[in-house]
């Protein structure tokens, strides 16, 4: 069986689906209302399992691939909860110092997702770490819907200061040359804005993946570069991008934005029937071409 593209899915209940991901509905709502697209044998939780992430399906990445090194360490984070944890990716036997590159994950906590695109990044030669906002609660549980319960019970302001500390963690592993980027996506990006805010010179390079804009009044203290990847039908996102904008451009930051029509939030996540093939090509290349600029 195909698997299905967004093609296949009233805009209305994509909409649904965005704000259950993020927590607007709970899963006994979103179930009632979607019930309305459910017909021809399809039913409303038939519905949600067709928008759900198929982690297997779209890895392009084996955690077993000769060609890389990964594990998950711990490391401290005395402002934040005390320790935290991550996945570290390099590729193997690599002699040469490499540039570093944060990856931050969705509101659902290091899922298998995330860990792939870490692993991919390492095969385009930078050290990645992916830390797990989860990890004080247990840990990503192995159920995206169980993920989703868990992550408003974070402190996030202890969470913020966990991925700082995640910064400084990957500065000074002994595989990287000190230069770090970073790149979230949906709560990541906005952590990523978050980050390019308190980091200064320690962030050499930003790409947020459509999330969510910093305070206002932050947007000074940005220094890194930044690239803002957004969806056209996003406007949960998207209704804070013209304040930003205009910030970005009265404090001088270097930036670059771009909006790929006809794409849903979560353009780039290739588990999920929003996944959009060509947008998501264009901006990972995008993505990788601002890396190589800034870090090597």
């Amino acid at each position: 069986m195909s698997r299905k593209t967004v093609h296949d899915f009233d805009q209305e209940l994509l909409i649904l689906f965005d704000a259950y991901v993020h927590g607007a509905i709970d899963r006994r709502t979103f179930l009632d209302k979607a019930a309305k697209f459910a017909v021809g044998g399809v039913t409303a939780m038939m519905l949600l399992d067709q928008l759900s992430p198929d982690f297997a399906a779209a890895q392009m990445v084996s955690a077993e691939d000769k060609r890389i090194e990964a594990k998950h360490l711990e490391y401290d984070s005395p402002k934040g909860y005390g320790k935290a944890r991550g996945y570290l990716v390099h590729p193997a036997g690599e002699r040469e110092k490499l540039p570093g590159v944060l990856v931050i994950h969705e509101n659902r906590g290091l899922n298998p997702h995330i860990e792939d695109v870490a692993r991919r990044l390492a095969l385009d030669g930078f050290v990645t770490f992916a830390p797990d906002a989860l990890f004080p609660l247990g840990g990503y549980p192995g159920d995206e819907d169980k993920a989703r319960e868990l992550f408003p019970k974070l402190d996030q302001a202890k969470t913020r200061e966990d991925f700082i500390a995640a910064i400084a963690f990957l500065k000074t592993r002994p595989e990287c040359t000190g230069k770090i980027g970073a790149v979230g996506f949906c709560y990541g990006g906005g952590m990523v804005n978050y980050l390019a805010t308190r980091l200064g010179g320690d962030l050499s390079a930003a790409v947020c993946f459509y999330g969510s804009a910093p305070t206002m009044e932050d947007v000074p203290k940005i220094k890194a570069p930044l690239m803002v990847q957004s969806a056209e039908q996003d406007e949960r996102i998207n209704a804070s991008w013209p304040e930003f904008e205009r910030a970005l451009e009265a404090a001088n930051v270097k930036y670059e934005r771009f909006l790929y029509p006809g794409t849903q939030h979560g353009f780039n996540n290739d588990t999920t029937p929003r996944y959009d093939a060509a947008a998501a090509k264009l901006a990972w290349g995008r993505t990788l071409a601002f890396f190589e600029k800034h870090l090597r």
